[in-house]
């Protein structure tokens, strides 16, 4: 049963509209964004969708195919603390899109997610899928930028989970076979096209072709209760004590990033540093420069020098960030040594979840047959949990 087949179970009509906002893959440039950095990023062809119709009364009132417990609340009388339960993040969307335009209606909606919960950005997709239903039923229109403006603040400011703009600026500014190369400091953006720049010009070799491969662990997680939050803090704490160390002029905690000094300075002070602060800004500096190399084989059409970086960025995550479950990091492992697998990492913050690969399509079913057998020898008891999906690049938010 899909969104619109429970919609109509429920209500006994058709739903008047479907929202929908894809997923996200960050092959290279994961732990980067919440410290100013750049990303590389792509949506997918799978996501969160939203059937939904007016509520004239105002009264938001949601069910999810993936949760048992049914949510309902009025615009404008949002709780200002989070219930913890699945449905916070769209009790924050409400209250912070209140705080902005005059709400006047809810939906009757059911929500829908295409994949397995976790790695996948899917509670960034099923906020904007939110805000796009709630502000049609409104006639409200808001930019992109706004939109992921909005989306952040829930996380951070509602949720409490002190992430940056990473997975909804995939979601919104992606394009299909397009890589969003973004600079998080000023939002600024380029969309590559794979293959731009020929690798080999003089033998006209064409770029390798790819397509995107998600192994879910069998394991959900929630970032708002994991060491998330922790990492992000440590990183800034190497932010702040290399702004000491250096003399520089340094202000309120959460306002200082490692973009702002410059790699030099952290190789100065390196070793002054606690260990862990240092392992968080060597990811984070080292990744900085990964983007970067990243972006350019991409422009080249260059896969294999991709993967091999996003592979690096997935090694950094384990040994320098310090994330990964036993599961993800064996996953990990098995990507490594597979054939046909170009390269990846886990895909978002590492804790439980999924491993997302760049894959050649001609070794899709060995691949899946590969990575599901090592898998389910190591972690038998994830079998009829684990899942391989073969999916695409695609378009962000239509706006």
């Amino acid at each position: 049963m899909d969104c619109k087949d429970k919609f109509r179970s429920l209500y006994h009509r058709e739903p008047e509209s479907v929202a929908f906002c894809p997923y996200r893959i960050c092959p290279i440039g994961a732990h980067s964004d919440h410290n100013l950095g750049k990303i590389t990023g792509l949506a997918i062809d799978k996501g969160i969708r939203i059937a939904y119709s007016p509520k004239l009364n105002g009264v938001v009132e949601l069910c999810s195919l993936q949760f048992d417990k049914r949510a309902q609340w009025h615009v404008l009388q949002v709780s200002q603390k989070k219930e913890n339960d699945w449905a916070d993040y769209l009790r924050g969307a409400t209250l912070l899109l209140s705080s902005r335009f005059p709400l006047k209606r809810g939906i009757s909606g059911v929500i829908e997610g295409s994949l397995p919960i976790g790695g996948l950005s899917s509670s960034a997709a099923v906020v904007l899928a939110f805000l796009e239903a709630i502000c049609d039923v409104n006639c409200i229109s808001l930019t992109p930028l706004e939109m992921i403006q909005i989306s952040v603040q829930v996380e951070n400011e509602y949720v409490g989970v002190s992430c940056g703009k990473l997975d909804q600026s995939c979601e919104v500014f992606s394009k299909k076979d397009r890589l969003l190369y973004l600079d998080t400091r000023d939002d600024s953006y380029e969309l590559i096209p794979f293959g731009q720049t020929n690798p080999d010009p003089e033998m006209c070799r064409k770029p390798l072709p790819f397509d995107i491969a998600i192994f879910f662990s069998g394991l959900e997680r929630n970032l708002s209760g994991s060491r998330f939050n922790q990492r992000v803090d440590e990183a800034r704490s190497a932010a702040y004590a290399l702004m000491a160390y250096d003399g520089r002029d340094y202000g309120k905690f959460k306002e200082t990033n490692l973009r702002d000094i410059p790699v030099e300075t952290f190789m100065k002070y390196r070793d002054r540093m606690p260990e862990n602060w240092a392992k968080r800004a060597d990811h984070w500096y080292s990744e900085f420069d990964r983007v970067q190399k990243g972006a350019e084989a991409w422009r080249k059409g260059d896969i294999l020098e991709y993967g091999r970086l996003s592979f690096e960025s997935g090694h950094s995550s384990i040994y320098n960030w310090e994330t990964g479950s036993p599961e993800l990091k064996a996953l990990y492992e098995i990507m490594t040594h597979t054939d046909g697998i170009y390269g990846g990492r886990f895909s978002g913050a590492g804790f439980k979840g999924c491993c997302m690969a760049l894959i050649d399509p001609r070794y899709a079913e060995s691949i899946e047959r590969s990575v599901t057998r090592e898998y389910l020898r190591l972690f038998p008891e994830l079998r009829g949990k684990y899942s391989f999906h073969l999916c695409h690049s695609a378009d962000g938010l239509d706006f």
